[in-house]
């Protein structure tokens, strides 16, 4: 075996500290297989080496947590012998360069980790960013990401049932595209992946093994540069279909008690999977690389154990049962071979054409694996905010911004996504969460994930902190009470010490959330060396919320019911203009500071607006975010086609007042005699509340402008995409 070297070492993205720790903790210099095997697994991308150190620091329990991070996904119990199993993953940097492979295989990586735990998939999600409108990769982008989001998804059968896309020139060279998979399994047949004991048969499933995905770890642990499109090779190929087969041949063998661990073949294929299922086992693992099934000749052990081949699962069965396993599998046409055994050696050992060509301590793979308290400085924060110019007209403006990038209708994307297939899909995709109940059940799950960017940019803590407050806002919205987050936090390089800021600061803000709104984070995913030739992309922490509606026919959505309702803002307004959508998209300036943020008040003010749901007080409910009240009010009546006449408070700026992003507010109606009662109770909790007007007619009407038809509002929101992606 040919020994490796320094060179190599650099070559497959270990630095030369690293290097000479590899050499220390294997006593001797390794081959080329073992170096392989070491670069993947020390990769940012698994071993989290820049980031562990402050993710512990992150809440991740309470009663109702089964399984936090640690496993393929995080595990929540919402009652009846019923969980809850998801997670958020990224797959930018494939994406970018194979937009449609990339995300088609994003979404298929997902679904194995919710469902290598026993899950049945019911929802799927994703959050999507962008360079600017008039970039010219962005059309070519958008159209391949969202046909392979749709492509796998749609092949599976589970609904997509939520989202968010948003555009930015600091995403021109690296796109963003998070997954997220929501399952439901019975609490008492939870699957984890430690290997335990020694004796165990180790089984491949699934696809065979390929070139395709080698070093996709390490390339997605590293910057991108001009010749970022020659590394298409390291793109996965994914196949649907084989993994529809894949996941009812795994839940039929879960139906029995034949397993002892399973694990997805993700990121490092069949080298994490082993090494991770060792290590969580406490045990060794000897594979005999000759049985792995191949679909290209000559495939080399380096290429086998780094390939990221899709569809594929390792799993460790009890001694005996390997014929029953097998028959399901040939079953359902799949792949199906015993490679190895579990060792009491606690050491990874491979064996190819009779000799030993790798023979590495488990150890050193994981818990040997380098961690880093990187260096960090406190991100300079924006100048506030001067004077901002008033609109002449509010109604003009708003007109204006419904038709903007971050505003205009998503409807051209998620019309491509089935989202209602498995028939438990109660509210589709644009509203606030999406609502899927629990089949054959009157209860449902809420869900939806969320992130401002431009607000962790300007101030990372406490943009942290909104993006939990907003997914949590989210599911309130609709009525749900928010159990648990998972994450995706998508950065720049670690290695500069205003990136690795951000990051720090923004884990502290979501830390913090989550304790103050009791909503642990169960999963997660980080992303690092989101940047090309040194621009990073905007600091991206995705949050992906779960809440719980324990009476489906409880719950509330965004669309005004019927004319002549009160219409009341709930959440106090100071007109923040700082680094709102009005400020960037009216004035062109991305200016002042993010608005702030109260958790003790996000609480009483959502907890107030979910017992109103719950009660059946108010007929419609939106959270007020992007675009402030004006925006959130336009909503609610392109939704529904029916007009709202409003008026402005006086002692306000007009443009402070409707366009100002201030947190913790929903827009609520209720009949009009039911309004005032609304506002007295509000009083009592201490939510600040007032009246903004009532829905009838067919126009949007500002107190001193000119109406403005709901259904021209309606086309301008419509027009925005469909027109950028040449389909209009």
């Amino acid at each position: 075996m040919t020994a490796a070297t320094l060179t190599h070492a650099i070559d497959h993205g270990l630095s030369e500290d690293e290097w000479k720790h590899v050499l220390r903790v294997m006593n001797r210099t390794p081959n080329m297989t073992e170096l392989g095997i070491f670069s993947v697994m020390w990769s940012e991308h698994c071993s989290y080496k820049s980031s562990r150190v402050h993710l512990k620091k992150l809440p991740t329990s309470a009663p109702w947590v089964i399984q936090g991070p640690g496993e393929n996904a995080g595990v929540i119990d919402i009652g009846d012998g019923d969980a809850i199993i998801f997670k958020m993953e990224s797959h930018n940097h494939p994406s970018f360069i194979e937009p449609y492979q990339g995300a088609a295989t994003g979404v298929g990586g997902i679904m194995r980790d919710v469902f290598t735990m026993g899950a049945r998939p019911i929802a799927m999600l994703n959050a999507l960013r962008f360079g600017e409108p008039t970039h010219p990769k962005t059309q070519h982008l958008v159209s391949g990401v969202v046909a392979g989001i749709g492509g796998y998804g749609n092949c599976m059968g589970v609904p997509t049932v939520a989202g968010e896309v948003n555009f930015h020139k600091a995403y021109n060279g690296n796109i963003l595209v998070n997954a997220m998979c929501v399952g439901l399994a019975k609490t008492n047949k939870i699957f984890l992946s430690a290997a335990k004991g020694s004796g165990n048969p180790v089984v491949y499933v699934g696809s065979k093994t390929g070139r395709d995905g080698i070093h996709g770890a390490t390339m997605a642990s590293a910057e991108f540069d001009d010749a970022s499109e020659e590394k298409r090779p390291t793109v996965q190929v994914g196949d649907p279909f084989t993994e529809k087969l894949l996941l009812e041949a795994c839940l039929e063998l879960m139906a029995t008690d034949a397993i002892v661990g399973i694990q997805d073949m993700g990121a490092a294929g069949l080298t994490s999977s082993s090494c991770e299922m060792a290590d969580k086992g406490g045990s060794g693992i000897e594979l005999n690389l000759d049985h792995v099934p191949c679909r290209e000749k000559g495939m080399t052990p380096y290429e086998m154990m780094l390939s990221e081949s899709q569809e594929r699962m390792l799993m460790v069965l009890k001694p005996g049962r390997e014929k029953e396993a097998e028959k399901i599998f040939k079953k359902w046409e799949l792949d199906f071979a015993v490679i190895g055994v579990t060792t009491d050696t606690k050491r990874l050992v491979l064996n190819f054409k009779g000799e030993t060509v790798a023979d590495i301590p488990v150890a050193a793979l994981a818990d040997e694996a380098p961690l880093y308290e990187r260096p960090w400085t406190e991100p300079e924060r924006p100048k506030p905010l001067g004077e901002v110019p008033e609109p002449k007209s509010i109604t003009e403006t708003l007109s204006k911004l419904v038709a903007t990038p971050d505003l205009a209708s998503r409807r051209w994307i998620y019309e491509q996504y089935d989202s209602t297939v498995m028939a438990d899909t109660v509210q589709r995709p644009g509203g606030d969460a999406a609502i899927v109940r629990i089949h054959g059940t009157s209860k449902a799950i809420a869900t939806k994930c969320d992130v401002t960017p431009r607000y962790v940019l300007a101030d990372p803590y406490t943009g942290g902190a909104q993006a939990v407050a907003e997914v949590w806002r989210n599911l309130t919205a609709v009525g749900a009470t928010p159990l648990a987050i998972t994450d995706n936090l998508n950065f720049g390089n670690p290695q500069r010490p205003e990136i690795m800021g951000q990051f720090v600061l923004a884990v502290r803000g979501i830390g913090d959330a989550c304790r103050a709104l009791d909503f642990p984070v169960v999963s997660g995913n980080v992303s690092l060396y989101n940047e090309t030739n040194g621009q990073a992309i905007l600091p991206t922490p995705a949050i992906g919320g779960v809440g719980l509606l324990k009476d489906v026919t409880k719950h509330a959505t965004i669309p005004f019911k019927a004319p002549g309702e009160t219409i009341l803002v709930i959440g106090e307004t100071k007109g923040h203009l700082g680094q709102s959508i009005y400020l960037r998209e009216i004035h062109d300036r991305e200016e002042g500071a993010a608005p702030p943020l109260d958790l003790k008040v996000e609480r009483k003010n959502g907890d107030f607006v979910r017992t109103l749901i719950g009660e059946r007080r108010v007929t419609a409910v939106h959270d007020c975010s992007d675009g402030g009240i004006a925006v959130a009010i336009a909503e609610m009546a392109m939704a529904s086609g029916i007009g709202a006449t409003l008026t402005t408070p006086a002692n306000f700026t007009r443009h402070g007042f409707w366009f100002g992003e201030d947190q913790s507010r929903y827009v609520v109606t209720a009949p009009a005699a039911d309004a005032d009662r609304i506002l007295s109770d509000a009083k009592l909790a201490g939510v600040p509340a007032q009246k903004q007007g009532t829905t009838g007619g067919n126009a949007w009407k500002l107190d001193g402008e000119d109406p403005f038809p709901t259904a021209r509002l309606r086309e301008l929101n419509e027009a925005w995409l469909p027109k950028l992606m040449g389909t209009a």
